[in-house]
């Protein structure tokens, strides 16, 4: 038996509460079952009882045993003083207030019925890819689509934090916000830490007063890159350094902090070259772009904001030396898909809830509009049931399983509570 498990019982009163007793035989009437607390201090806050008529308001402790109450040095902690019920699985010791007084015990498991244990042991024992593998085409779809969509916005949620945490340091400027958010997510996987990196080595001022020149703005990004330290005789790239060599001077940058661009095993069109033209041309052709950006209630919308080109030198080349067939390189609806989950809604939704608004059904209706993104760990979710093949199903696994499954946080889960408690 694991306290986890005890915490479960008593935050969903899964448990008798027909001729409750405590172990001295005081009947128990659980008027408030408290809040649970996650943090130091008792497990249940604020709970109300009545103990053989008595009313009783206070906190709940909960134990595997009674003696483990001794074990975690309670019995020294002033923060236990106020224990009104000491909730155990196995009674082994009565438990005594500073005034020697008994603390009231519950032994919860005379009241718990086996079928709910049974689930619960069949549950955190499996050796499946998921605990709940076996069953998980059991549940039922309406508490599997209400949980994907908790799942969602707590994934918005975690993200929402790094979003403030740039807020933060940028002075609450949003458009310097968004500037890291898009260029890291420009980046991908493979070098959105480097994309990361570039964007902190400027002030976002910087970029404002050269939003407006092409040339300048390639200039900043190529250089703070460290893309134009070869000696390379192409008017373009020559135009390039000098105009870099300029602004480094007058702005006083550094780029010392900045990570090395990745181009190995990447196809063309996702270059880092590529990727810092298109992010340019976007920048340069759309000015408020934040205020675009959040007016913006459609997935076409969207695709007409974000479907910029390269400049003019990159329609030929993928690199500063390799010549390559004339294409405009325009963003793809895909890769705009990847920018809208990663970058878009997470930026409206802290962006609102800044401003105290609630745009939860509209940012619903934004990503369910997108395809489902295809992953080894959707695609596993996949093969065990059928769910709504949009993005909002494939955010929401990936948060499942990172943050649930692979913790065995199943008490945690919707899915798991309702495999625990069927019968």
């Amino acid at each position: 038996m694991q306290e986890d498990f005890l915490h479960y019982v008593w935050k969903h009163k899964v448990f008798s509460t027909t001729s409750l007793k405590t172990t001295r035989g005081e009947s128990i009437s659980v008027l408030k079952l408290g809040e649970h607390n996650h943090n130091s201090g008792p497990d249940f806050f604020n709970a109300q009882l009545s103990i053989d008529g008595q009313l009783w308001a206070g906190n709940v402790e909960i134990h595997v045993k009674s003696s483990d109450w001794y074990v975690h040095g309670h019995e020294k902690d002033k923060a236990y003083d106020n224990v009104i019920l000491h909730v155990v699985w196995e009674h082994d010791t009565d438990i005594f207030r500073n005034d020697n007084s008994v603390i009231p015990t519950l032994e919860l498991k005379n009241f718990v019925d086996a079928h709910l244990i049974n689930n619960y042991k069949e549950l955190l024992q499996s050796k499946s890819w998921i605990n709940c593998e076996t069953h998980y085409p059991e549940v039922y779809e309406f508490v599997l689509n209400n949980w994907l969509e908790r799942l969602y916005i707590e994934r918005l949620e975690r993200k929402s934090d790094e979003i403030l945490k740039f807020l933060k340091d940028s002075q609450n400027d949003w458009e310097a916000v968004l500037f890291k958010m898009l260029l890291k997510n420009f980046g991908l996987k493979v070098n959105g830490e480097a994309f990361l990196s570039l964007a902190n080595s400027l002030d976002y001022s910087v970029v404002r007063k050269l939003q407006h020149n092409t040339l300048d703005l390639e200039a900043l990004l190529f250089g703070q890159a460290g893309l134009l330290e070869d000696d390379i005789q192409e008017r373009y790239f020559i135009d390039l350094k000098k105009r870099y060599q300029f602004l480094k001077q007058k702005f006083k940058l550094n780029n010392q902090g900045v990570l090395p661009l990745q181009f190995f095993r990447l196809r063309p069109p996702n270059f880092p070259t590529i990727r810092l033209s298109q992010f340019v041309n976007l920048y340069v052709l759309e000015q408020q772009l934040f205020s675009k950006i959040i007016n913006a209630n459609t997935v076409d919308e969207l695709y007409i904001l974000f479907g910029k080109g390269v400049t003019e030198f990159w329609r030929t080349h993928y690199t500063f030396k390799t010549v390559s067939k004339k294409s405009k390189k325009n963003i793809s609806k895909s890769f705009i898909d990847l920018l809208i989950i990663n970058t878009i809604i997470p930026l409206k939704f802290s962006y609102a809830k800044a401003k105290g608004e609630n745009i939860e059904e509209e940012l619903f209706d934004l990503i369910k509009n997108l395809k489902i993104e295809k992953n080894s760990i959707v695609d596993k979710y996949l093969q065990l049931r059928t769910i709504e093949k949009n993005a909002l199903s494939s955010q929401a696994l990936l948060q499942l399983k990172t943050f649930y499954c692979d913790k065995n946080n199943c008490l945690q889960c919707a899915i798991g509570n309702s495999l625990i408690i069927k019968n």
